[in-house]
């Protein structure tokens, strides 16, 4: 599709309309568009009512202080951060503290984001590579009801989807408190039979920290589109540099005591570097009006070197408890689907698919003093494949009602060369997860849906076959594979409310075994098996054709199972919240107010202690001069909130302090900063 921006149209698909994968199947958007003061009319065939689309019109307008902050557009989804901007975010969503990915998948273009059996953490999944102006839309969806949902798809799953071409070259400077600076240019030129795409951006930015954060994060996009009735097809490099120093999570007594400032640190050389270029090739053929074929392939090669320290001198009172954790990958995987239209008296699609990921694995963790190496904890050379074939048939029963059955099995198989060779060895698991979705819409105006289905989330290759603790020796028990997700949920949405679209899901679900963040340590930690149960809100209204009101709300209760009575689920948040304005084009003007609340959480799994809530708004207005000359303002943490992004509760031991204390450690949020944007399209 042709980046080009209209009013504000198919933005409101974003919670209710459309359906996600319609995209995936046509190349093209759903064919019903919303526009913002109209009587939103259902449209599009959802397999449940937690999916929907996010098109480019609506992320220009939401203000946000980091990429990662677009996934907020997914309904009851948060982004935070506890250590520099340079690395991924920490994601919370329908009750899971999912630390950087654990159980949402994440993919850009058909390319998976999530990196499994990673230095930091299993499914660690860094979005900084993505740059926002070349997004053309963000598809997302809840549960593991998709048959082409594999790894990490439970809570659920988002793709973004870059522009096949810009409309208008275009370069945006933005600047901003605290030596904020970012620089964007991109421009579409007609080769051949297509269109060549070249864009860039490069980010500088402090921060508010007592510790300069050095950070300077560079990205480029290449990419060549061509189209016809018959086939689409593109070829796509990316390349992604980013280095920065941090600032780590701080422990609360000593900022009480007054001895560190919130904008302070314990360990001043924690940072780290990152590198993501990958290559990735897509071809969609209409091989007639009922016959699809859809293939896409990539080559990844991926590093991150990261210094933190969480414990300060816990363990080594004189050198520190610095760490360093290194991966260094190269990734190839392909997807092919195949989709066909039966003409029959009940009308049926059947869609198949197979998809395969490749990934040899360099991965350590070094003990460090100022960023020198002195021990190696582990140093391990992984080879793991994710091989999955699937099947769903869609049946039309009736104007009314349909059907989605559908089966996915995949097939995990990994090698671990350990530098202990007692944590050596290799393996396999094969899984089957069956999926059926019911959707029954009595009256215009109302569809209500029914979900069961099985997901998974893999296991880190190394703890599958350890079986000594690398750092005391002591036998160690080895985690499963691969971890199942069995959940089901009811749902409705609704328009019988003028100018409105409403969204309800009651959902549960049981995994295996829980992947929990283990704060002191710095990594994801398999442990037992866990329950949720939640409900979900949201909705949209537009009383005219410049004016967007979006809103919603969760609750989810989270615990462990089996495990006696303190059973809680640390940092897994019971409520979240938001509330959205959006204005486009009145007078030339446009803009957003943007107010987010993320809910209490245990923090252990006792009921005590608790994290404190969190409340933050955002906004933004945007001034055009001419149609190819814009200002925009941001005003970011617009009440000044002091607030924390987030919280844990471990042993850390100061200097000075004779031994380990227990205490409550966050990562301030920032402070209120105004940032200035001239944007310029030629």
């Amino acid at each position: 599709m042709i980046q080009t921006r209209v009013s504000l149209t198919a933005a409101i698909t974003l919670i209710l309309g459309g359906n996600t994968f319609a995209a995936d199947a046509g190349g093209e958007a759903p064919p019903e568009i919303l526009v913002f003061g109209s009587d939103f009319n259902l449209s599009g065939t959802p397999l449940t009512a937690a999916e929907g689309i996010v098109y480019d019109t609506q992320l220009e307008l939401r203000p946000v202080s980091r990429t990662a902050e677009l996934l907020e557009f997914v309904p009851g989804l948060i982004a935070t951060q506890h250590s520099g901007e340079g690395k991924a975010n920490q994601y919370f969503v329908r009750g899971f503290n999912l630390d950087h990915g654990t159980d949402f998948a994440l993919r850009l273009d058909d390319m998976p984001i999530n990196m499994p059996t990673h230095g930091h953490g299993q499914g660690y999944a860094d979005i900084n590579f993505i740059i926002p102006e070349l997004v053309d839309r963000l598809n997302y969806r809840k549960g593991p009801y998709y048959a082409d949902g594999g790894d990490f798809a439970t809570a659920g799953s988002a793709e973004f989807s870059y522009a096949d071409s810009l409309d208008q070259g275009m370069i945006n400077l933005t600047l901003g408190e605290n030596n904020y600076g970012r620089l964007f240019l991109g421009e579409s030129f007609d080769l051949f039979s297509g269109q060549l795409t070249l864009a860039g951006a490069i980010t500088q930015y402090g921060g508010p920290w007592e510790r300069d954060q050095n950070l300077d994060k560079r990205k480029a996009v290449v990419k060549y589109h061509e189209t016809s009735s018959e086939r689409e097809w593109s070829l796509t490099g990316m390349t992604y540099l980013n280095d920065w120093d941090s600032t780590d999570q701080i422990p609360l007594r000593a900022v009480e005591n007054g001895s560190l400032s919130r904008w302070g640190n314990i360990d001043p050389t924690v940072g780290g570097d990152s590198r993501r270029n990958s290559l990735s090739f897509a071809w969609q053929e209409n091989l007639s009006a009922d016959d699809q074929w859809n293939f896409s392939a990539y080559v990844m090669d991926y590093t991150l070197d990261l210094y933190s320290n969480f414990t300060y001198f816990a363990n080594d009172p004189i050198r520190g408890d610095q760490f360093r954790q290194a991966d260094d990958r190269q990734v190839a995987g392909f997807e092919t689907e195949y989709r066909r239209s039966l003409q029959t008296s009940i009308p049926t699609e059947i869609t198949l698919g197979f998809q395969n990921r490749y990934d040899d694995i360099e991965v350590g963790l070094y003990l460090t003093e100022q960023r020198e190496v002195y021990d190696t904890v582990r140093a391990d050379n992984v080879e793991q494949s994710l091989n999955s074939l699937y099947a769903s048939v869609q049946h039309q029963w009736t104007d009314r009602f349909r059907s989605v059955a559908s089966v996915r099995a995949d097939h995990y198989a990994f090698d671990v060369t350990a530098g202990i060779a007692a944590n050596g060895g290799s393996g396999s698991d094969t899984l089957f997860s069956p999926k059926l979705n019911l959707i029954f819409g009595p009256i215009d105006g109302l569809e209500t849906f029914f979900s069961a289905g099985q997901g998974f989330h893999s296991n880190d290759a190394r703890g599958t076959v350890i079986t000594v603790d690398p750092v005391t020796g002591d036998p160690i028990d080895s985690v499963d594979p691969l971890a199942t997700a069995r959940s089901y949920e009811a749902g409705l949405r609704t328009s019988l409310i003028p100018k409105t679209q409403i969204a309800l899901t009651a959902f549960s679900m049981r995994l295996s075994s829980e992947l929990i963040y283990v704060g002191d340590a710095g990594n994801t930690e398999a442990v037992d098996a866990s329950q949720r149960h939640g409900v979900e809100l949201n909705g949209l209204y537009s009383p005219t054709d410049w004016l967007l009101f979006d809103a919603d709300v969760s609750y989810t209760k989270a615990r462990l199972r089996g495990v006696g009575a303190d059973n809680r689920i640390g940092n897994a948040v019971e409520n979240t919240a938001s509330l959205g304005m959006i204005v486009d084009d009145l007078n030339n003007w446009s803009g957003g107010i943007r107010l987010r609340y993320l809910g209490e959480a245990p923090l252990t799994e006792a009921r005590l202690p608790r994290s404190e809530s969190t409340f933050l708004m955002n906004a933004q207005t945007t001034y055009n001069f001419t149609p190819n000359l814009s200002l925009t303002l941001e005003l970011l943490n617009v009440l000044d909130s002091d607030d924390r992004d987030i919280t844990y509760f471990y042993e850390s031991q100061l200097p000075g302090e004779a031994s380990p204390v227990e205490d409550i450690h966050f990562h301030p949020v920032e402070p209120r900063s105004v940032r200035m944007s001239i944007q310029a399209r030629f």
